[in-house]
């Protein structure tokens, strides 16, 4: 598999470095899209060998995806990863997304964090069980974790997909592209992976109340052009038949081969 990885930045000088270091030790190519930062982001990384993208301003975190995961795309990429710059999520973990989706070939693979209640802030856990009920009544079946940005793409679907980007979309972008796919055929894997929240991050970006909001408008007007999808809310609260992909030490990881 020719996979790629992406990662959004914006204002990420402090961890950016060692996280995509540390993802180049798991795939030969990493792309990295700097969102306008100010911080001197894109020059932590002098000497590490990631293409660099960087957007004239500000234009968001699902902007930035896009862009990086359409040079992935044109670079040949049969699948994409994303992980974000912060720490949150451990490169260590992308063989774990990689094997989860040789197991289920063709579905996208969401890294789930919120078996971890307790390492996850209170208003993020919350906020993102909310958004798991809306996002799986749309999508049509059960989701364990639909806010986590660490996740596979397959290309096939990328190319296939056109998802809302623009700046006001963020965090919505992650989302609707769940619902957008499970409407085109294809499921979504969880990938069972820590919650990492490290200290030298910066502040998130995710807005518990607003983003949530966000999302919220987006599910309802799905729904509401399907006429409320009753049958989707039924499905989306049976029993999941894809069960998480069990996490394991990332020491495992190492095994898994560079393709």
């Amino acid at each position: 598999m020719d996979i790629a990885v992406v990662i959004p930045a914006l204002n990420e000088a402090a961890t950016l470095r060692d996280v995509a270091s540390r993802a180049l030790r798991q795939v030969p190519r990493v792309i990295v899209v700097d969102d306008g930062s100010h911080d001197g982001t894109a020059g932590t990384l002098h000497g590490v060998p990631v293409q660099i993208l960087r957007n004239p301003h500000t234009l968001g975190k699902a902007a930035s995806l896009r862009r990086g995961i359409t040079a992935a795309l044109q670079q040949g990429a049969s699948a994409v990863i994303t992980l974000d710059g912060d720490g949150q999520h451990a490169p260590e973990d992308i063989p774990r997304l990689i094997a989860a989706f040789q197991q289920h070939a063709g579905a996208i693979v969401v890294g789930a964090r919120l078996h971890d209640s307790q390492g996850i802030p209170r208003a993020r856990y919350l906020a993102n069980r909310f958004a798991n009920f809306w996002i799986a009544w749309a999508a049509g079946y059960p989701l364990q974790d639909s806010q986590c940005g660490f996740r596979l793409y397959p290309a096939a679907l990328l190319r296939m997909l056109d998802v809302e980007h623009n700046r006001s979309g963020g965090f919505v972008f992650e989302s609707e592209i769940l619902i957008d796919a499970a409407r085109a055929g294809v499921k979504s894997v969880a990938g069972v992976i820590p919650a990492v929240y490290s200290t030298k991050a910066r502040r998130s970006h995710f807005r518990p109340v607003i983003d949530i909001l966000l999302i919220t408008r987006m599910v309802a007007w799905k729904l509401l052009t399907r006429g409320l999808y009753v049958s989707g809310l039924i499905r989306s609260l049976q029993r999941s038949d894809r069960m998480p992909y069990p996490y394991e030490s990332s020491e495992v990881t190492n095994s898994v081969e560079r393709s």
